[in-house]
């Protein structure tokens, strides 16, 4: 576990900084001579050497200092876990990760000395949802490899986490339940194991495999409200993408969404129609409304209804050039073509206003005639950070 971590860590130092610590600055010792012997600088505050490391930046600004106060950070005894650990929420990447290598090396010292670490700080942390995720996710490693019976303890619980992995774990456990009532031929029992574990299940994989299972006992799974596909929509097209310039050309929806307009397409007059898509992940393809067109642009516009302002993320599978807009706000956009596409392959940030709030999603196609290039499609969906579906307001009530 540490090891990894190691390399993370040390890819983040300036080679002059990196060979800097080699050296070592603490009465003439390399710092690995130092995490070796467990000799302890005590003179400075921890809180005052963490906010040093957390003070580092990508471009490398305050590397210096914080090398030196992540030196002096890991001579520190292992009743500072939680501080450090609890020092990860809301910092960025690159500090973030000195600071997990820090919980390693400290832990890992513990340990291989035969010293004790705080488990009971320890699991009042990984509790504690306030906490960042990843923070509470170390801290539940540590835990768990002194405490053999931590998972059993905790995991359970931890269905409706906001800490993905978290979820996971606990929807794992279910799965195992729901095959063992499967194999003593408690169906009713299964379905309803299987039915919370949905409910916590957030991993596309574990998904698909509680849907079968769902099925193979009699039961449908209503998975575009599961995961808050999008999909009810009115599309318009096709403009023209010759050259590839249709993806910077600004066309007519881009300044207005009027649902009566006509406008001049690149083959003639073109208009707004409804489409459903039947896709139960939410597939919009525009080749079944407009043809199978090529070098061309479409546009998806569809109403989201917000009960209140709220942070939202929005999930985008595409593998066409596209962008996509919020209440005429450019929200992100990617000019390149058939290069895959996955379920949540890009995700954006957006706040939705109360009431009505309008998502206009542009799509184009290029000129390849291959026919792995055929595909004109996207799909889209409303979630909060963990990945929960987020309805819109009026949405027919779960099945």
């Amino acid at each position: 576990m540490a090891g990894v971590r190691w390399g993370v860590f040390l890819a983040s130092f300036y080679p002059e900084e990196f060979m800097m610590i080699l050296r070592g600055a603490v009465a003439g010792l390399v710092l690995f001579g130092i995490l070796l012997s467990g000799s302890a600088v005590r003179s400075a505050e921890v809180s005052t050497l963490l906010s040093s490391i957390r003070g580092v930046v990508s471009d490398g600004s305050g590397n210096q200092v914080a090398a030196r106060s992540w030196r002096e950070l890991v001579t520190q005894d292992a009743t500072h876990l939680p501080a450090i650990l609890a020092a990860l929420d809301g910092a960025k990447p690159l500090p973030a990760n000195w600071l997990c290598l820090a919980v390693d090396t400290i832990a890992e010292r513990t340990v291989a000395r035969g010293g004790s670490l705080p488990v009971k700080r320890l699991e009042t942390f990984v509790l504690d949802t306030a906490h960042a995720p990843r923070g509470r996710r170390l801290a539940f490693e540590w835990l768990s490899r002194v405490d053999a019976t931590a998972a059993d303890r905790l995991i359970p619980k931890m269905l409706l986490d906001p800490g993905v992995e978290f979820r996971r774990d606990a929807v794992a456990r279910l799965l195992l339940e729901g095959a063992d009532l499967i194999a003593k031929d408690q169906k009713p029992a299964a379905v309803a194991v299987y039915r919370r574990a949905l409910e916590g299940a957030r991993d596309n994989d574990q998904v698909g495999t509680i849907v079968d299972k769902l099925k193979s006992l009699g039961e449908q799974v209503d998975l575009p409200r599961h995961f808050g596909f999008l999909m009810d929509w009115r599309v318009i097209g096709a403009f023209d993408n010759t050259g590839r310039k249709g993806f910077a050309t600004e066309f007519p929806p881009e300044r207005e969404l009027n649902r009566k307009a006509e406008y001049e397409g690149k083959e003639g007059q073109v208009h707004w129609q409804d489409y459903t898509t039947k896709d139960p992940y939410g597939m919009v393809d525009l080749n079944q409304p407009l043809g199978k067109l090529k070098q061309t642009v479409a546009y998806a516009w569809t109403d989201f209804h917000s009960e209140a302002a709220q942070q939202v993320e929005f999930r985008l599978g595409c593998k066409n050039a596209w962008k996509v807009w919020l209440n005429g706000e450019l929200l992100f956009g990617r000019d390149e073509y058939h290069r895959g596409m996955r379920l949540d392959q890009y995700r954006m940030k957006a706040t939705l206003q109360p009431g009505a709030n309008q998502i206009l999603v542009k799509a184009c196609q290029n000129e390849q005639t291959e026919s792995w290039t055929v595909e004109w499609q996207f799909q889209l969906r409303v979630c909060d950070a963990t990945g929960t579906a987020i309805l819109s307001a009026g949405a027919p009530p779960k099945p």
